[in-house]
């Protein structure tokens, strides 16, 4: 530890903001600095957490330096990319944020299609500078997520099926650890903790660039296409996108049509499917896949076209949803299940309710489930059940609402999707992990014994 940050630490627990000033200067905010409430607000409403500090990191070096600070103080540290955890751990009350939003380095190498990436890239702002040259890493559904936090839960997106998940293209990481080491990670050094990282969360380190694998990946045929939904056509739907091409993956979502001006009156307020679809191939192949779909019903909206891969990555600046939300995995989607949405979807008096389906398989499921922490490669469907709503004291209503329609469309894989969770319970936390459960508790012990990325859905070292 330097002179300058042994001095900036007074007793157990406690910082001087003062002194951190001479380490970080404008790039820490304290509670009375100018922007502070800006700096600590996350994407999603109703999480209103008080820092005692938030540090914007501009390099590893930095981030090194904040987590000695959070370890000789013992203060709580939350690592934030881009904000987005359903759970609230990009903000922590009390203790310190780390920010690595002003992390946007990005060398992208073209002829070996390779890209090193700073964590506080957005995969909208990486999609972007890599479709220059008709490149792409497949991230999530949304431009505005941190790379960081995406990565390191697995990533679940538009690619999924053609090139799997986010790690499945990870090559290397580099990690600021719990004793402040920064560490190159990847197959052949530090093997334990590079098949940690992905899939594991941030349990174990800070990670501060990875090393991604590109694809060609230019023009797609993509956009939205959104059908009448009722019981049969959800089933028939759901089976079309088990038996689709690998190359069109779909994220669609049962919910009623929201008054929007480019959808006919006659549909708002009626229950559709609105499903997002990516074809990342040849664009008349994909036409031919995309009929069966166009085929269940005629569409209340097509909006599928060719278009460049980033396109899909629409702004989503400012929104700050406040909802209530449970993720899980379910084997197949047959007429009765659908009738259970439909059903559920009725009673439901949030501003918005959807059920959002995503059919896997593919390159996913090609990956041996011990190959990386992520231990759902046999996972057939994803689905996310979402209320949102106006204040954050409606969750009272809400959140039961969510967990009934959870319980009814259980079923035989009770995994989730550690991305998409909210706090949970110990026992949902270790499903969540599922068979990588006992690996990770090992490699928790060796790289982060005393738990200090505890902000996190948390792997104890026991």
């Amino acid at each position: 530890m330097t002179n300058a940050l042994a001095t900036a630490l007074e007793t157990s627990a406690t910082i001087s903001i003062p002194r951190l000033r001479t380490l970080f200067e404008s790039r820490l905010i304290a509670p009375d600095d100018a922007g502070y409430d800006e700096a600590r607000t996350v994407f999603y409403g109703g999480i209103d957490r008080r820092p005692a500090v938030i540090i914007r990191a501009r390099n590893a070096i930095d981030v090194s330096r904040v987590v000695s600070v959070a370890r000789e103080s013992g203060l709580e540290l939350a690592v934030r990319s881009g904000g987005h955890s359903i759970a609230g751990h990009s903000v922590s009350d009390g203790g310190i944020v780390l920010d690595l939003s002003r992390m946007k380095a990005l060398e992208l190498d073209v002829q070996r299609r390779t890209a090193w990436a700073e964590t506080g890239l957005t995969a909208g702002e990486y999609t972007t500078a890599a479709g220059v040259y008709g490149l792409a890493t497949g991230f999530g559904d949304t431009g505005s997520v941190g790379i960081g936090g995406i990565t390191l839960g697995g990533g679940i997106g538009y690619l999924v099926r053609k090139h799997g998940l986010t790690i499945d293209d990870l090559l290397a990481a580099e990690i600021v650890t719990a004793d402040s080491r920064r560490l190159y990670v990847d197959a052949s050094s530090h093997p334990d903790l590079f098949w940690a990282i992905r899939g594991g969360g941030g349990n174990f380190g800070v990670a501060t660039r990875f090393k991604f694998r590109l694809h060609e990946v230019d023009r797609i045929l993509g956009g939205t296409l959104m059908l009448p939904a009722t019981p049969e056509i959800i089933a028939s739907f759901v089976a079309e996108a088990e038996a689709a091409p690998e190359a069109l993956s779909i994220i669609a979502s049962v919910m009623k049509a929201p008054p929007l001006p480019s959808l006919p009156t006659a549909a708002h307020g009626k229950f559709v499917i609105i499903a997002r679809m990516v074809y990342a191939d040849d664009a008349g192949d994909g036409e031919s896949a995309i009929t069966p779909f166009r085929r269940l019903a005629k569409p209340v909206a097509d909006m599928v076209k060719p278009m460049r891969y980033a396109e899909l990555y629409e702004p989503d600046a400012g929104r700050h949803p406040v909802a209530s939300i449970r993720t899980m995995f379910v084997d197949a989607i047959d007429r009765a299940a659908a009738q259970t949405i439909i059903d559920h979807l009725h009673t439901s008096t949030a501003k918005m309710a959807a059920v959002e389906i995503r059919v896997l398989g593919g390159a996913m499921a090609r990956v041996s489930a011990d190959a990386t922490a992520f231990a759902h490669r046999g996972s057939r469907i994803m689905m996310n059940i979402a209320a949102m709503y106006e204040r954050p004291d409606e969750a009272v209503v809400h959140e039961p609402w969510v967990d009934t329609v959870a319980a009814a469309l259980r079923q035989g894989d009770r995994g989730a999707y550690v991305g998409f969770l909210r706090e949970e319970s110990a026992a949902r936390v270790r499903e969540a992990y599922a068979g990588a459960w006992e690996r990770l508790v090992a490699v928790k012990k060796r790289y982060d014994p005393a738990n200090l990325f505890r902000l996190n859905h948390n792997i104890p070292a026991r």
